[in-house]
């Protein structure tokens, strides 16, 4: 996805962030200089996404040195799911370009030995379950300054997985049924970050919650470079059954037209279900570029994308 001020790192299937809090608020960080006593590492962990440098709630190394680095140590390992990193919005915005996050256990150079979870400077959203005690952000290079106003570090609970599928796939290495929830909101089709089935009669994509929830409403983002169309008609389906692949759960909606937007949000309520479908009754082609459920769990709101 696009560099923006808030820039979302999505690690695993969808990344279920709202289901436990920003672990790195109860972090230590650490960066490789400090510009003054206004700006150190900690300004990052503040629980402020204030993007405004004079503000005071940044951290901020010395300028144009090699390859700084911001660091948090997280207490304990985890199962990362969500890096959020607000980046400066008065100025300055490109310095950030090219950042890596890496994450992992090692202290070894800094932690920046560490496996990369991803650039800042990407139209992918990078895949992948990573783990890890230790999360960085680094700018390779020389004559660089980084700048955080904010970092947050979402983590995966026990015993928390998504399972996603779709009646076919069309192209294996690009378009996964996982796309569908890897936190990537690009229409554009070419940014691989879209779900998209073989031509073919009924097809579908679902997605598991492991769990029962009450669903208030889905947003599903479309596909704008070519062919929205395809997705007129898809039905959204929420239950607990797998009859027929969930294609004979009930009907929360239908998308019925396009408005040229690139999401739909379809509200759901008082709709309880385990599996949420996206469903054609038609010979379609169907790609569908992210899903988002909105859903509450032992009465407590959560947003699962």
């Amino acid at each position: 996805c696009p560099l923006l001020s808030v820039i979302f790192l999505m690690l695993i299937y969808g990344a279920i962030a709202a289901y436990s809090p920003n672990v790195a608020l109860k972090g230590h960080a650490t960066q490789s200089s400090t510009l003054s006593a206004f700006t150190d590492a900690s300004k990052a962990i503040d629980g402020r996404r204030n993007s405004f440098y004079s503000s005071g709630f940044c951290s901020h190394t010395a300028e144009n040195e090699a390859d700084p680095w911001w660091r948090v140590d997280l207490q304990q390992t985890y199962t990362v799911t969500t890096v959020k990193v607000t980046n400066r919005g008065d100025c300055c915005a490109e310095r950030l370009g090219g950042a890596e996050i890496r994450i992992g256990n090692s202290l070894d150079n800094n932690g920046n030995n560490n496996p990369r979870a991803g650039k800042t400077k990407t139209f992918l959203c990078e895949g992948g379950n990573m783990e890890g005690r230790f999360v960085n952000v680094i700018i390779p290079g020389t004559r660089k300054t980084l700048t955080l106003c904010e970092v947050e570090v979402y983590v995966a609970p026990e015993g928390t997985a998504l399972t996603l599928s779709q009646s076919t796939t069309f192209d294996y290495v690009y378009t996964k049924s996982s796309n569908g929830v890897d936190g990537c909101k690009s229409p554009n089709y070419l940014d691989r970050s879209c779900t998209h089935t073989s031509g073919q009669q009924n097809p579908w994509w679902r997605v598991d919650l492991s769990a029962v929830h009450k669903i208030s409403a889905v947003a599903v983002t479309n596909r704008k470079d070519c062919c929205p169309e395809r997705l007129i008609g898809a039905e959204i389906l929420i239950g607990d059954s797998l009859l027929n692949n969930g294609n004979t759960n009930p009907r929360c909606g239908t998308l019925t037209s396009l408005d040229d937007r690139p999401v739909y949000l379809v509200h759901c309520p008082n709709m309880e279900g385990r599996y949420i479908s996206v469903f054609i009754p038609a010979w379609r082609y169907m790609t569908v570029c992210e899903v988002e459920v909105y859903a509450s769990l032992l009465d407590k709101a959560k947003c699962i994308k």
